[in-house]
């Protein structure tokens, strides 16, 4: 097999689609990262492409926006798995993770770790959902509005208390997310709610072509929660992106959270497969 690094992001997707395609609610987050890097290169201070060949079919394929882990696609071959990670080595890249369905990204880690040591240990065992018509769009009150310019620090605060809810030991770029909130905010893809005229939740949304869009990440204030806020603002968000003509919408859940995994399937979403985030550690 030939593993390959590819520099254009839009020539990478090209020779890559027939595999994402394949599974397109599977490979949101890789789908996604495709169109940001396409719209906005300068999002991420860097990124890495690689798609692996067989007899010139692609049969597998993966992608990093450092310093986030290894994005990992479902590969035709699992016999890909092994020379994509000797590649990555030899590159001299050192991943401090992957990202993917359970079977490939437990595979790839195998590999990864037979070559350079050490072992991994799960950060999140997710669940990917797929969304095509909404269910029920809750009850709450007040009512979503678009973020605008100056929500820039709320939304970038709130982030970052997602993020260390989900993974405690998390430190983020700060200047790398407010880049990319403002992209995100000229194409109105960050909604809040508001009750008594102040903001309570928030969530983003991301275009994943062809035809679906990414949504998240979903967080209401601790003190705001119970009251249906984020299951309103979800459900408005996931019929506004369905009325736009788009076919699906995507998102990922921590599966140690039953009660946002049940609000999502109120909601309309239905589980398509299980995903888990891992960490390197060394040896």
């Amino acid at each position: 097999m030939e593993v390959s690094k590819l520099d254009g992001v839009r020539e990478y997707t090209d020779v890559v689609a027939p595999l994402l395609g394949r599974a397109p609610a599977r490979h949101n987050l890789i789908l996604g990262l495709l169109d940001v890097l396409a719209r906005r290169p300068d999002s991420y201070e860097a990124y890495h492409l690689w798609a692996v060949r067989d007899d010139g079919r692609v049969v597998g394929a993966a992608m990093q926006t450092p310093p986030y882990g290894l994005a990992l696609a479902e590969p035709i071959d699992d016999a890909s798995l092994a020379p994509l990670a000797a590649a990555i080595v030899e590159a001299g890249v050192r991943l401090p993770g992957v990202v993917g369905g359970v079977a490939e990204a437990d595979a790839f880690a195998d590999a990864w770790v037979a070559l350079v040591g050490g072992g991994t240990e799960t950060v999140t065992r997710q669940g990917i959902y797929e969304l095509t018509a909404v269910r029920d769009r809750g009850h709450a009150d007040g009512e979503p509005r678009v973020a605008i310019a100056d929500d820039v620090d709320l939304i970038a605060d709130w982030n970052d208390a997602f993020m260390v809810e989900a993974v405690p030991e998390f430190r983020g770029d700060r200047e790398s997310l407010e880049r990319r909130i403002r992209s995100r905010l000229d194409d109105g893809h960050y909604w809040l709610w508001e009750t008594d005229g102040r903001p309570v939740a928030m969530t983003g949304s991301s275009p994943a072509p062809p035809d679906g869009v990414r949504v998240g990440p979903v967080y209401t204030l601790p003190e705001a929660r119970g009251h249906g806020y984020g299951t309103a603002l979800v459900a408005h968000v996931s019929g506004a992106a369905l009325e736009r003509g788009n076919r699906a919408c995507y998102l990922h859940t921590d599966l140690a959270n039953a009660t946002s995994n049940a609000m999502y399937q109120r909601i309309g979403y239905e589980r398509v497969c299980d995903a888990v985030d891992l960490r390197f550690t060394a040896g």
